[in-house]
């Protein structure tokens, strides 16, 4: 069984109704951190016409989950419906194979590591 790690960079105000869905769907653990960043708009607000010349890095969130491979469709659907707004910072979703996960605690590895 495969283990993929779901990395997702969205703005801040979406952060409790995403863990409470991906809770909800059975994800047993994720990590959050607070980052500045900025996709291909530069930090542009939505509503100005022309692009910003220098990037403005805006104050995100990135949430990390692992999840069996077979379930990546599935948590990638949860996490795109609680995201969509249709609008400039939606976020983006980063999907990476894992070779192994470790629990150093007890040395599970893998599926019971999670």
């Amino acid at each position: 069984m495969g283990l993929s790690r779901i990395e997702v960079i969205t703005g801040m105000s979406k952060f409790s109704s995403l863990k409470s869905a991906l809770s909800k769907a059975g994800v047993r653990g994720m990590t959050m951190t607070q980052v500045l960043g900025c996709g291909v708009e530069k930090g542009t607000p939505e509503y100005e016409v022309e692009e910003a010349e220098e990037m403005e890095l805006l104050p995100k969130q990135q949430i990390s989950v692992v999840v069996e491979t077979e379930r990546v469709d599935e948590i990638v659907k949860i996490i795109k419906e609680q995201l969509y707004t249709g609008h400039i910072g939606d976020g983006k979703i980063f999907i990476y194979q894992l070779d192994n996960v470790i629990r150093v605690r007890t040395g599970d590895e893998g599926v019971d590591a999670l």
